[in-house]
Protein backbone atom coordinates (compact mmCIF):
# COMPACT_ATOMS: atom_id res chain seq x y z
CA UNK A 1 0.00 0.00 0.00
CA UNK A 2 1.37 3.41 -1.00
CA UNK A 3 2.27 5.80 1.80
CA UNK A 4 0.13 8.89 2.30
CA UNK A 5 1.56 12.36 1.81
CA UNK A 6 3.19 13.61 5.02
CA UNK A 7 1.61 17.07 4.72
CA UNK A 8 -1.80 15.45 4.26
CA UNK A 9 -1.29 13.28 7.36
CA UNK A 10 -0.65 16.34 9.55
CA UNK A 11 -3.22 18.48 7.72
CA UNK A 12 -0.83 21.31 6.78
CA UNK A 13 0.24 22.92 3.52
CA UNK A 14 3.70 22.57 1.96
CA UNK A 15 4.42 26.15 3.00
CA UNK A 16 3.69 25.48 6.68
CA UNK A 17 6.17 26.81 9.23
CA UNK A 18 7.93 24.59 11.75
CA UNK A 19 5.66 25.90 14.49
CA UNK A 20 2.55 25.07 12.44
CA UNK A 21 3.88 21.56 11.78
CA UNK A 22 4.60 21.08 15.48
CA UNK A 23 1.09 22.20 16.48
CA UNK A 24 -0.50 20.02 13.81
CA UNK A 25 1.43 16.97 14.94
CA UNK A 26 0.45 17.56 18.55
CA UNK A 27 -3.22 17.74 17.54
CA UNK A 28 -3.13 14.50 15.51
CA UNK A 29 -1.06 12.66 18.14
CA UNK A 30 -3.51 13.58 20.90
CA UNK A 31 -6.43 12.40 18.76
CA UNK A 32 -4.94 8.97 18.02
CA UNK A 33 -2.87 8.43 21.17
CA UNK A 34 -3.06 4.77 22.37
CA UNK A 35 -4.13 5.81 25.86
CA UNK A 36 -7.22 7.50 24.40
CA UNK A 37 -7.84 4.63 21.97
CA UNK A 38 -7.12 1.39 23.85
CA UNK A 39 -7.19 -1.84 21.83
CA UNK A 40 -7.59 0.12 18.58
CA UNK A 41 -4.92 -1.00 16.04
CA UNK A 42 -6.16 1.51 13.44
CA UNK A 43 -5.67 4.44 15.84
CA UNK A 44 -2.20 3.14 16.78
CA UNK A 45 -1.24 2.95 13.09
CA UNK A 46 -2.36 6.54 12.55
CA UNK A 47 -0.44 7.61 15.65
CA UNK A 48 2.74 6.02 14.24
CA UNK A 49 1.99 7.49 10.81
CA UNK A 50 1.78 10.99 12.28
CA UNK A 51 5.05 10.48 14.18
CA UNK A 52 6.75 9.39 10.95
CA UNK A 53 5.46 12.47 9.13
CA UNK A 54 6.63 14.77 11.91
CA UNK A 55 10.03 13.05 12.12
CA UNK A 56 10.64 14.04 8.49
CA UNK A 57 8.93 17.44 8.26
CA UNK A 58 10.44 18.74 11.51
CA UNK A 59 13.94 18.16 10.12
CA UNK A 60 14.87 20.84 7.51
CA UNK A 61 17.25 18.54 5.59
CA UNK A 62 14.83 15.62 5.46
CA UNK A 63 11.97 17.95 4.60
CA UNK A 64 13.92 19.36 1.65
CA UNK A 65 14.68 15.84 0.35
CA UNK A 66 11.06 14.85 0.80
CA UNK A 67 9.83 17.93 -1.12
CA UNK A 68 12.17 17.07 -3.99
CA UNK A 69 12.01 13.29 -4.18
CA UNK A 70 8.99 12.23 -2.10
CA UNK A 71 9.11 9.15 0.14
CA UNK A 72 12.08 7.70 -1.74
CA UNK A 73 14.19 10.67 -0.70
CA UNK A 74 13.72 9.96 3.01
CA UNK A 75 13.62 6.14 2.96
CA UNK A 76 15.98 3.94 4.92
CA UNK A 77 18.47 4.12 2.08
CA UNK A 78 18.52 7.89 2.13
CA UNK A 79 19.25 8.38 5.79
CA UNK A 80 15.77 9.53 6.74
CA UNK A 81 12.32 8.24 7.58
CA UNK A 82 11.69 5.47 10.01
CA UNK A 83 13.53 2.81 8.02
CA UNK A 84 12.61 -0.45 9.75
CA UNK A 85 9.99 1.30 11.93
CA UNK A 86 9.94 2.90 15.37
CA UNK A 87 8.41 1.35 18.43
CA UNK A 88 5.90 3.29 20.52
CA UNK A 89 8.55 3.83 23.18
CA UNK A 90 10.90 5.31 20.55
CA UNK A 91 8.19 7.77 19.55
CA UNK A 92 7.49 8.74 23.17
CA UNK A 93 11.19 9.17 23.84
CA UNK A 94 11.96 11.22 20.73
CA UNK A 95 8.92 13.48 20.52
CA UNK A 96 7.48 13.53 24.03
CA UNK A 97 9.09 16.86 24.94
CA UNK A 98 6.91 18.87 22.52
CA UNK A 99 3.89 18.28 24.78
CA UNK A 100 5.18 19.89 27.95
CA UNK A 101 8.16 21.11 29.86
CA UNK A 102 8.43 18.22 32.28
CA UNK A 103 9.97 15.86 29.79
CA UNK A 104 7.39 13.16 30.49
CA UNK A 105 5.82 12.09 27.19
CA UNK A 106 2.18 13.24 26.75
CA UNK A 107 1.55 13.84 30.44
CA UNK A 108 0.30 17.40 29.83
CA UNK A 109 -2.94 16.36 28.14
CA UNK A 110 -3.82 13.43 30.37
CA UNK A 111 -4.46 15.24 33.60
CA UNK A 112 -0.94 16.46 34.47
CA UNK A 113 0.77 14.69 37.35
CA UNK A 114 2.19 11.30 36.52
CA UNK A 115 2.72 10.10 32.98
CA UNK A 116 -0.13 8.17 31.41
CA UNK A 117 1.02 4.58 31.46
CA UNK A 118 0.48 2.93 28.12
CA UNK A 119 -0.77 -0.61 28.54
CA UNK A 120 1.89 -3.16 27.70
CA UNK A 121 1.14 -6.17 25.58
CA UNK A 122 2.42 -9.63 26.29
CA UNK A 123 4.27 -11.82 23.81
CA UNK A 124 2.51 -13.89 21.17
CA UNK A 125 2.50 -17.68 21.14
CA UNK A 126 2.90 -19.64 17.90
CA UNK A 127 1.85 -23.26 17.43
CA UNK A 128 1.51 -25.62 14.47
CA UNK A 129 -1.77 -27.45 13.92
CA UNK A 130 -1.94 -30.49 11.63
CA UNK A 131 -5.15 -30.93 9.63
CA UNK A 132 -6.29 -33.63 7.24
CA UNK A 133 -7.68 -32.76 3.81
CA UNK A 134 -11.18 -33.59 5.05
CA UNK A 135 -10.80 -31.19 8.01
CA UNK A 136 -9.52 -28.49 5.67
CA UNK A 137 -12.43 -29.02 3.28
CA UNK A 138 -15.25 -29.07 5.83
CA UNK A 139 -13.81 -26.97 8.63
CA UNK A 140 -13.27 -28.40 12.08
CA UNK A 141 -13.15 -27.67 15.77
CA UNK A 142 -10.04 -28.60 17.73
CA UNK A 143 -9.15 -28.59 21.40
CA UNK A 144 -5.48 -27.82 21.90
CA UNK A 145 -3.32 -27.63 25.02
CA UNK A 146 -1.26 -24.47 25.34
CA UNK A 147 1.20 -23.48 28.06
CA UNK A 148 1.01 -19.73 28.56
CA UNK A 149 1.52 -17.06 31.19
CA UNK A 150 -1.69 -15.94 32.92
CA UNK A 151 -2.29 -13.41 35.68
CA UNK A 152 -1.44 -14.65 39.17
CA UNK A 153 -4.66 -15.45 41.03
CA UNK A 154 -3.12 -14.59 44.41
CA UNK A 155 -1.82 -11.05 43.84
CA UNK A 156 -4.18 -10.17 40.99
CA UNK A 157 -1.27 -9.65 38.61
CA UNK A 158 0.61 -6.79 40.32
CA UNK A 159 3.32 -9.03 41.85
CA UNK A 160 2.93 -7.72 45.40
CA UNK A 161 2.32 -9.91 48.41
CA UNK A 162 -1.34 -10.12 49.37
CA UNK A 163 -2.32 -7.12 51.46
CA UNK A 164 0.66 -4.95 50.48
CA UNK A 165 0.75 -2.08 48.02
CA UNK A 166 3.11 -0.99 45.27
CA UNK A 167 5.40 1.94 45.99
CA UNK A 168 6.17 4.86 43.73
CA UNK A 169 9.60 4.36 42.21
CA UNK A 170 12.11 6.64 43.96
CA UNK A 171 14.42 6.77 40.93
CA UNK A 172 11.93 8.19 38.41
CA UNK A 173 9.28 9.50 40.85
CA UNK A 174 6.64 7.33 39.24
CA UNK A 175 7.14 8.52 35.66
CA UNK A 176 8.84 5.37 34.40
CA UNK A 177 11.33 7.53 32.49
CA UNK A 178 14.73 9.01 33.23
CA UNK A 179 15.23 12.40 31.58
CA UNK A 180 18.71 13.64 30.78
CA UNK A 181 19.72 17.13 29.67
CA UNK A 182 23.08 17.47 27.94
CA UNK A 183 24.69 20.79 27.03
CA UNK A 184 26.17 20.80 23.51
CA UNK A 185 27.46 23.39 21.04
CA UNK A 186 23.98 23.45 19.52
CA UNK A 187 22.27 23.99 22.84
CA UNK A 188 20.58 21.69 25.30
CA UNK A 189 19.70 18.19 24.10
CA UNK A 190 16.99 16.34 26.01
CA UNK A 191 16.69 12.55 25.95
CA UNK A 192 14.50 10.12 27.82
CA UNK A 193 15.12 6.47 28.63
CA UNK A 194 13.28 3.74 30.52
CA UNK A 195 13.88 3.79 34.25
CA UNK A 196 16.29 0.96 35.13
CA UNK A 197 14.83 0.53 38.62
CA UNK A 198 11.16 -0.03 37.80
CA UNK A 199 11.52 -1.00 34.14
CA UNK A 200 9.23 1.84 33.05
CA UNK A 201 6.36 0.86 35.34
CA UNK A 202 6.71 3.77 37.78
CA UNK A 203 6.10 1.42 40.72
CA UNK A 204 8.25 -0.92 42.76
CA UNK A 205 7.34 -3.94 44.90
CA UNK A 206 8.23 -3.99 48.58
CA UNK A 207 7.03 -7.52 49.41
CA UNK A 208 6.85 -9.96 46.51
CA UNK A 209 3.97 -12.39 46.03
CA UNK A 210 4.87 -15.88 47.27
CA UNK A 211 3.21 -17.62 44.32
CA UNK A 212 4.50 -15.64 41.33
CA UNK A 213 7.63 -14.22 43.07
CA UNK A 214 6.81 -10.69 41.98
CA UNK A 215 6.20 -11.37 38.28
CA UNK A 216 2.44 -11.02 38.54
CA UNK A 217 1.97 -14.04 36.28
CA UNK A 218 2.29 -17.80 36.40
CA UNK A 219 2.75 -20.47 33.72
CA UNK A 220 -0.30 -22.67 33.28
CA UNK A 221 -1.55 -25.24 30.78
CA UNK A 222 -4.87 -24.31 29.24
CA UNK A 223 -7.18 -26.17 26.85
CA UNK A 224 -8.30 -23.81 24.10
CA UNK A 225 -11.12 -24.48 21.66
CA UNK A 226 -10.11 -23.54 18.11
CA UNK A 227 -12.59 -23.25 15.24
CA UNK A 228 -11.00 -23.87 11.85
CA UNK A 229 -12.90 -22.34 8.90
CA UNK A 230 -13.38 -24.17 5.61
CA UNK A 231 -10.70 -23.71 2.99
CA UNK A 232 -7.61 -22.94 5.08
CA UNK A 233 -4.32 -23.78 3.39
CA UNK A 234 -0.91 -25.11 4.33
CA UNK A 235 1.17 -22.36 5.95
CA UNK A 236 -1.84 -20.13 6.59
CA UNK A 237 -1.84 -18.40 9.98
CA UNK A 238 -4.90 -17.94 12.19
CA UNK A 239 -4.89 -15.56 15.14
CA UNK A 240 -6.75 -15.78 18.44
CA UNK A 241 -6.65 -12.42 20.19
CA UNK A 242 -5.79 -12.41 23.89
CA UNK A 243 -4.76 -16.08 24.05
CA UNK A 244 -1.02 -15.39 24.25
CA UNK A 245 1.14 -14.55 27.26
CA UNK A 246 0.22 -11.95 29.85
CA UNK A 247 3.09 -9.46 30.41
CA UNK A 248 4.78 -9.11 33.79
CA UNK A 249 2.75 -7.22 36.38
CA UNK A 250 -0.30 -6.40 34.28
CA UNK A 251 -1.17 -5.48 30.74
CA UNK A 252 -2.86 -6.88 27.67
CA UNK A 253 -2.28 -10.56 26.78
CA UNK A 254 -0.60 -11.31 23.48
CA UNK A 255 -2.18 -13.40 20.73
CA UNK A 256 -2.12 -17.08 19.88
CA UNK A 257 -0.91 -17.61 16.31
CA UNK A 258 -1.95 -20.94 14.78
CA UNK A 259 0.01 -22.05 11.72
CA UNK A 260 -1.84 -24.60 9.58
CA UNK A 261 0.06 -27.70 8.49
CA UNK A 262 -1.90 -29.72 5.94
CA UNK A 263 -1.36 -33.49 6.06
CA UNK A 264 -1.04 -35.00 2.58
CA UNK A 265 -3.86 -37.37 1.63
CA UNK A 266 -3.03 -40.81 0.23
CA UNK A 267 -5.41 -40.54 -2.76
CA UNK A 268 -6.52 -36.94 -3.22
CA UNK A 269 -4.18 -34.06 -3.98
CA UNK A 270 -5.03 -30.43 -3.47
CA UNK A 271 -4.44 -27.79 -6.14
CA UNK A 272 -5.73 -24.49 -4.76
CA UNK A 273 -9.47 -24.97 -4.37
CA UNK A 274 -9.50 -27.96 -6.75
CA UNK A 275 -8.93 -31.63 -5.90
CA UNK A 276 -6.87 -33.90 -8.17
CA UNK A 277 -7.40 -37.67 -8.38
CA UNK A 278 -5.45 -40.08 -10.60
CA UNK A 279 -7.74 -42.81 -11.96
CA UNK A 280 -6.05 -45.92 -13.39
CA UNK A 281 -8.08 -47.95 -15.90
CA UNK A 282 -7.28 -51.12 -17.85
CA UNK A 283 -7.33 -50.55 -21.59
CA UNK A 284 -10.23 -53.06 -21.80
CA UNK A 285 -12.39 -50.89 -19.49
CA UNK A 286 -11.26 -47.78 -21.35
CA UNK A 287 -12.17 -49.38 -24.69
CA UNK A 288 -15.52 -50.90 -23.66
CA UNK A 289 -16.57 -48.32 -21.10
CA UNK A 290 -17.46 -49.03 -17.49
CA UNK A 291 -18.57 -47.52 -14.16
CA UNK A 292 -16.11 -47.02 -11.32
CA UNK A 293 -16.14 -45.61 -7.79
CA UNK A 294 -13.77 -42.78 -7.01
CA UNK A 295 -13.05 -41.14 -3.64
CA UNK A 296 -13.97 -37.50 -2.98
CA UNK A 297 -13.78 -35.29 0.10
CA UNK A 298 -17.51 -36.03 0.56
CA UNK A 299 -17.16 -39.82 0.25
CA UNK A 300 -17.08 -42.26 -2.68
CA UNK A 301 -19.11 -41.52 -5.81
CA UNK A 302 -19.75 -43.66 -8.91
CA UNK A 303 -18.85 -42.19 -12.30
CA UNK A 304 -19.39 -43.46 -15.84
CA UNK A 305 -16.44 -44.09 -18.16
CA UNK A 306 -17.42 -43.75 -21.80
CA UNK A 307 -16.25 -46.35 -24.31
CA UNK A 308 -13.09 -45.23 -26.08
CA UNK A 309 -11.84 -43.01 -23.24
CA UNK A 310 -8.25 -42.00 -23.91
CA UNK A 311 -5.36 -41.82 -21.46
CA UNK A 312 -4.83 -38.23 -20.34
CA UNK A 313 -8.51 -37.32 -20.47
CA UNK A 314 -9.65 -35.16 -17.54
CA UNK A 315 -13.09 -35.72 -16.05
CA UNK A 316 -14.62 -32.98 -13.89
CA UNK A 317 -16.85 -33.35 -10.83
CA UNK A 318 -18.22 -29.86 -10.28
CA UNK A 319 -18.47 -28.60 -6.72
CA UNK A 320 -16.46 -31.48 -5.27
CA UNK A 321 -13.43 -29.33 -4.46
CA UNK A 322 -12.48 -27.02 -1.56
CA UNK A 323 -14.54 -24.04 -0.44
CA UNK A 324 -12.69 -20.79 -1.13
CA UNK A 325 -11.83 -19.25 2.26
CA UNK A 326 -12.92 -15.81 1.03
CA UNK A 327 -16.36 -17.12 0.07
CA UNK A 328 -15.90 -17.10 -3.72
CA UNK A 329 -17.37 -20.56 -4.25
CA UNK A 330 -16.19 -24.13 -4.22
CA UNK A 331 -13.69 -25.78 -6.53
CA UNK A 332 -14.03 -28.98 -8.57
CA UNK A 333 -12.53 -32.45 -8.48
CA UNK A 334 -10.47 -33.21 -11.56
CA UNK A 335 -10.02 -36.88 -12.42
CA UNK A 336 -6.97 -37.64 -14.55
CA UNK A 337 -7.48 -40.86 -16.54
CA UNK A 338 -4.44 -43.13 -16.87
CA UNK A 339 -4.59 -46.29 -18.99
CA UNK A 340 -2.84 -49.18 -17.30
CA UNK A 341 -0.96 -51.63 -19.52
CA UNK A 342 -0.53 -55.20 -18.20
CA UNK A 343 3.03 -56.48 -17.96
CA UNK A 344 2.61 -60.25 -17.49
CA UNK A 345 0.42 -61.86 -20.15
CA UNK A 346 -0.51 -65.53 -20.48
CA UNK A 347 0.00 -67.25 -23.82
CA UNK A 348 -3.75 -67.16 -24.45
CA UNK A 349 -3.93 -63.41 -23.74
CA UNK A 350 -0.91 -62.75 -25.92
CA UNK A 351 -2.46 -64.68 -28.83
CA UNK A 352 -5.75 -62.78 -28.52
CA UNK A 353 -3.97 -59.42 -28.58
CA UNK A 354 -1.69 -60.54 -31.39
CA UNK A 355 -4.74 -61.38 -33.51
CA UNK A 356 -6.13 -57.89 -32.93
CA UNK A 357 -3.06 -55.77 -33.51
CA UNK A 358 -3.64 -55.50 -37.27
CA UNK A 359 -7.24 -54.38 -36.83
CA UNK A 360 -7.78 -50.68 -37.79
CA UNK A 361 -9.61 -50.16 -34.48
CA UNK A 362 -6.43 -51.01 -32.54
CA UNK A 363 -4.24 -48.52 -34.41
CA UNK A 364 -3.76 -44.97 -33.05
CA UNK A 365 -6.09 -42.48 -34.71
CA UNK A 366 -4.42 -39.05 -34.90
CA UNK A 367 -6.61 -36.01 -34.52
CA UNK A 368 -7.33 -33.59 -37.37
CA UNK A 369 -4.76 -31.15 -36.04
CA UNK A 370 -2.14 -33.92 -35.95
CA UNK A 371 -2.98 -34.93 -39.56
CA UNK A 372 -2.56 -31.40 -40.81
CA UNK A 373 0.73 -31.13 -38.96
CA UNK A 374 2.04 -34.34 -40.55
CA UNK A 375 0.91 -33.16 -43.94
CA UNK A 376 2.69 -29.83 -43.51
CA UNK A 377 5.86 -31.63 -42.44
CA UNK A 378 5.77 -33.77 -45.63
CA UNK A 379 5.41 -30.64 -47.75
CA UNK A 380 8.27 -28.98 -45.89
CA UNK A 381 10.67 -31.82 -46.62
Amino acid sequence: MAKRDYYEILGVSQNATQEEIKKAYRKVAIKFHPDKNPDNPEAEDKFKEAAEAYEVLSNPDKRERYDRFGHQGVGSGAGGGFGGGMSMDDIFSQFGDIFGGSGNPFESFFGGGARSQRQRKGSNLRIKLKLTLEEVAHGSEKKIKVKRYVSCDVCGGNGAKNGTALRTCATCNGTGQIRKVVNTMLGQMVSSSTCPTCGGEGKTIEDRCDKCHGEGRILEEEVINVKIPEGVGDGMQLSMSGKGNVPKRGGIPGDLLIVIEEVEDADLKRDGINIIYDLHLSFVDAALGTSVEVPTIDGNVKIKIDAGTQSGKILRLRGKGIQDINGYGRGDQLIHVNIWTPKNLTDKERNILDSLKDSPNFKPQPSKSEKSFFERMKEFF
